[in-house]
């Protein structure tokens, strides 16, 4: 397959990326427990202004974080139990 001049792009930034930060890292002991956990939540109309939700979650590797997100939603949840 062809890599359009955009994907080249991305690509290259990637490998700048991983090369600038490469001595940097996450270190587990060999008695380090493996365990993922992931944290949900949202709320209900939780913007004043747009009264739009948020909803946001958190992944951990052990106890180290390595994935987290928030988002402002484009619309309002039915309810919060729904959201989630």
């Amino acid at each position: 397959a062809n890599l359009t001049e955009k994907q080249l792009n991305a690509v290259k930034w990637i490998f700048r990326y991983l090369k600038g930060t490469i001595n940097m890292g996450l270190w587990y002991s060999k008695d380090t427990s493996m365990s993922l956990t992931a944290y949900v939540n949202a709320d209900y109309a939780g913007c004043q202004d747009s009264r739009c939700s948020t909803s946001g979650s958190a992944q951990f590797l052990g106890d180290k974080l390595v994935s987290w997100s928030s988002k402002k939603q484009k619309c309002t949840d039915i309810s919060s139990t729904k959201a989630k």
